[in-house]
């Protein structure tokens, strides 16, 4: 998978979205399990998963599962696994 610029997203959320969806991601980072506090976190997320669909264009390709999996291997290269 190729890292230059041409392979990043820019998306577009509103400050309440981000905001919830940084401290959904903080505790996350806490304790790797989902625990939503209330549905405004389901919200921010649902609005997140919305942004990406339109910005994105491998979901709707038939090779969309390969895609996942050299993201999944790309990231983990990159990045290694969370200490905990």
């Amino acid at each position: 998978m190729n890292t230059d610029n041409s392979d990043k997203v820019t998306i577009t959320i509103g400050k309440p979205e981000a905001l919830i969806l940084f401290e959904l991601l903080a505790d996350f980072h806490s304790d790797p399990v989902l625990k939503f506090r209330d549905n405004a976190e389901r919200l921010a997320l649902v609005r997140l998963h919305g942004a990406l669909q339109n910005t994105l264009v491998e979901p709707f390709s038939k090779d969309y599962s390969q895609f996942i999996n050299d993201a999944r291997n790309h990231l983990l290269k990159q990045w290694g696994t969370v200490q905990e």
